[in-house]
């Protein structure tokens, strides 16, 4: 070999480290600004175990939590059912239905329609002083496309939310926890609990896409808590 080839082959050597470095530091620099699956799980905990008013009347308020899926008799008479949900970081103005449980699946009963949300009527109402208000979304469909959730997974701490009745009184929320889980692992007693603090808990799925099953395998869970 020449001296002009080994030249030639040391300076492409070079360049091909060179490029191995900018792409492991590429991936580092990626890995650093992702966003984590689950951020403030400490404040939700502290959320569902703190002790609701004393003076509380709301029939929201429970000693124990619920079970996931109660019968319609547990509904409590009184609450104020949310009509609208406001998003700013999503652009999200979605409607908000009341709904229960599937009776087929025993699952929350999500509206068919993607753009729609559900509110869990059997669990607290929009005025609710105590206990987790609960609405869940779609994150897409293959027929609709995205759904009302997409994007729920990039909210973070102290983004806004609201939710406003059907004669316009507004509830203002801040985030204060993103959280991913297995849905074989969500814990269900805690976001759907009548008890603690109050706080909004928003639902959908997300994670990898199972394409056997066509389901995803996990839960977004956003909790937000009032402001003011």
């Amino acid at each position: 070999m020449n001296k002009t080839g080994a030249s030639f082959r040391g300076r492409a050597l070079l360049l091909v480290i060179a490029g191995l470095v900018l792409l492991i530091g590429a991936g580092i620099a990626w890995v650093r600004t992702r966003p984590e699956p689950s951020v403030g799980t400490a404040a939700v905990v502290a959320l569902a175990s703190a002790p609701a008013p004393s003076s509380s009347s709301s029939s929201s308020s429970s000693s124990s939590p619920s079970s996931a899926r109660p019968s319609p008799s547990r509904k409590a008479a009184g609450e104020v059912v949310p009509a609208r949900l406001r998003i700013p970081a999503m652009k999200l103005d979605a409607t908000v239905a009341a709904v229960g449980v599937d009776a087929k699946t025993g699952d929350f009963a999500v509206p068919p329609s993607v753009d729609r949300v559900g509110w869990y009527r059997f669990g607290p109402g929009m005025t609710a002083d105590a206990g987790s208000i609960v609405v869940a979304g779609h994150v897409d469909s293959a027929a609709q496309g995205k759904g009302a959730f997409f994007g729920l997974d990039k909210l973070s701490p102290g983004d806004p939310i609201s939710l406003a009745d059907a004669d316009g009184v507004i509830r203002e929320f801040e985030v204060i926890a993103r959280e991913r889980y297995a849905k074989t692992r969500i814990p269900l007693d805690r976001y759907f609990a009548r008890d603690g603090a109050t706080r909004l808990t928003l639902i959908t799925c997300g994670g990898p896409f199972d394409k056997k099953t066509g389901h995803y395998r996990d839960n977004i869970v956003v909790t937000a808590q009032p402001v003011g």
